[in-house]
């Protein structure tokens, strides 16, 4: 059996258990400080590139701008944790996620009166197919 004091919420009513909210994610982090996408695109790609130990030399570094900290930062411990979630990100960051594609290998029967339509008509159709 459940202890009712158990269910009950450990702040009270019209208070928020979360006061500061979610934490803003690095690159919001990094442009509302100021700096551009591209000055926080050429700063992931460079360090992408380094080790470890280059990375924490820039870390430590107390002349390194903000910026280099805090990509030098999120990469090394990334890599500590083997989190390549976060370099997967930072990597699409810098280059963009790659193209999807989806191979269809149903083929349309003889009979279909879809093999009648132009490839416009089709395209049109799956789009107000997506509507409903």
């Amino acid at each position: 059996m459940p202890n009712e004091q158990n269910l009950k919420p450990a702040w009270k009513k019209g208070e928020s258990g979360n006061p500061n909210g979610r934490p803003r994610k690095f690159v919001s982090t990094l442009k509302g400080m100021g700096y551009k996408n591209s000055e926080v695109a050429d700063s992931i790609q460079s360090m992408l590139a380094m080790t470890l130990e280059e990375l924490k030399d820039i870390y430590q570094n107390p002349e390194s701008t903000v910026l280099e900290k805090t990509v030098a930062g999120a990469i090394k411990k990334s890599i500590e944790k083997g989190d390549l979630h976060s370099i997967e990100i930072l990597l699409s960051r810098v280059f963009g996620k790659p193209k999807e594609s989806v191979k269809i290998d149903s083929p349309v029967p003889e009979n279909s009166p879809l093999r009648q339509l132009t490839l416009e008509e089709l395209k049109a159709l799956a789009r107000s197919r997506q509507r409903d």
